[in-house]
């Protein structure tokens, strides 16, 4: 599988396992494994350290406490489908991971933007004293 240009992984670094897929769908359901379960150890991997290092800090349910990757995919019906999906899923996780987001510049609101602001906020409250009972 090549993710870029330099970084390329080999087939025997995640483990393909099938299993019966969840949820509706009679007997192709109960008969058929046809769901895909990837399983992909970080550590032991060939990527790169910035990439192992960037996978492991990640906040996802998809990855256990040992640095392990899983990825269940049940949507089609066809095992091979299933399969390049999984895969596709992980090249896309470990695409993303390599993109570094540019820190983001505070700026301050213009002055006509928060002039704006104001008078739109005293004209709904204008409009509330309105509303109110009129006192005779």
């Amino acid at each position: 599988m090549i993710i870029s240009n330099t970084v390329v992984l080999q087939d025997h670094e995640y483990e393909l396992h099938a299993i019966r897929a969840q949820g509706a769908g009679g007997q192709n359901v109960n008969k058929v494994s046809s769901a895909i379960h990837l399983r992909f150890d970080i550590n032991a991997s060939s990527l790169p350290d910035f990439y192992k290092e960037r996978l492991l800090a990640l906040k996802d349910k998809r990855l256990t406490k040992d640095g392990v990757i899983i990825i269940k995919a049940q949507v089609h019906r066809t095992q091979e489908k299933n399969r390049d999906d999984a895969v596709s899923r992980l090249k896309e996780l470990i695409k993303s991971i390599a993109v570094v987001q540019r820190a983001r510049r505070e700026t301050k609101p213009t002055r006509s933007s928060q002039r704006k602001r104001m008078d739109h906020k005293k004209q709904r409250g204008n409009v509330k004293t309105l509303r109110k009972r009129v006192e005779t």
